[in-house]
């Protein structure tokens, strides 16, 4: 439990880091770029196993490694534009509700198969996403800033689809560490990449404020996979249920600090999104046996 309780804070933790950056002016590309090579580094740092550099690109699984990091930075773009924009709990929303996309992969690619309530869940979430985003008339925000949290919703799914395709097809166990630490280095290095050939246009800001609130990204970014899949392993929860209490109590703890930290204000619908994203997620993990209590 305490495994999970951790995961949980740390996840929502990343919401607010991306919501204070506008508050203090940090700029969000660079931070991120820290943020990565801060959760390379203290991925490499809790890796017990020898590294050896030169063997890394000769993984199976290091162009996918590649992909992801490119994926990685795209991402945790839109989701600190969407923090920013529409509200901590909309970006939580958007990213928990992602769930919905590997659990397609699964149908179409593993030849899953989805009950009625299953099918009911992943409608749910769509709604959730929509319902989540809308805000009252006095939000000055530009009309494609509500595109945002589709944009968050689609491209943290095809992550999770593409960790699960290349942990599958590609990597043992014992290189989860590595792959990860891989993942967070590359993300890091196409950024990094990015920002020196848009310098021209956007100056930089080498500032201690960019670094620390990379260092204040990255640490959680970390540890809310980490502790995560430390409880997976516990001897008693399938992965169906410690799933469903991450993502349920993420969004709702991560609406709760949007409203106790920055004052934010839930209309009736954006209550009836979030309503339904715990609905959705509780479907479309625990739909199977919902269905043979009914």
């Amino acid at each position: 439990m305490l495994y999970l309780a951790l995961s949980i804070l740390f996840s929502s933790l990343i919401f607010v880091v991306f919501k204070l950056y506008a508050k203090y002016g940090v700029q969000t590309l660079f931070a991120i770029i820290v943020n990565y090579f801060v959760a390379c580094s203290v991925g490499l740092f809790n890796y017990s196993g020898p590294i050896t550099l030169v063997d890394v690109p000769q993984k199976s699984w290091f162009w996918g490694s590649l992909s992801l990091g490119l994926l990685f930075i795209l991402i945790f773009n839109l989701m600190a534009a969407t923090s920013q924009k529409l509200g901590v709990s909309v970006a939580s929303v958007a990213t928990k509700m992602s769930l919905t996309i590997p659990v397609l992969f699964g149908v179409f690619f593993y030849k899953e198969i989805l009950g009625i309530l299953e099918i009911i869940g992943i409608i749910l979430a769509l709604l959730a996403v929509y319902f989540a985003s809308l805000k009252e008339q006095k939000i000055k925000a530009n009309k494609w800033a509500f595109a945002l949290p589709v944009l968050v919703f689609l491209g943290s799914g095809v992550i999770d689809t593409s960790i699960k395709y290349v942990q599958d097809a590609h990597m043992p166990e014992e290189e989860y560490a590595l792959f990860s630490a891989t993942v967070f280095s590359s993300a890091g290095v196409i950024g990094l990449f990015y920002i020196c050939l848009n310098s021209t246009k956007v100056p930089l800001k080498f500032n201690f404020k960019n670094i620390i609130g990379g260092i204040c990204l990255g640490i959680p970014n970390y540890f809310s996979i980490f502790y995560l899949l430390k409880a997976l392993q516990h001897p008693t929860w399938n992965s169906a249920s410690v799933f469903t209490i991450n993502n349920v109590a993420i969004v709702m703890f991560s609406t709760l600090l949007g409203i106790i930290l920055f004052k934010e204000r839930l209309t009736p619908k954006n209550w009836l999104g979030i309503v339904l994203a715990v609905c959705s997620i509780i479907m479309v993990a625990f739909g199977q046996h919902l269905t043979m209590l009914i």
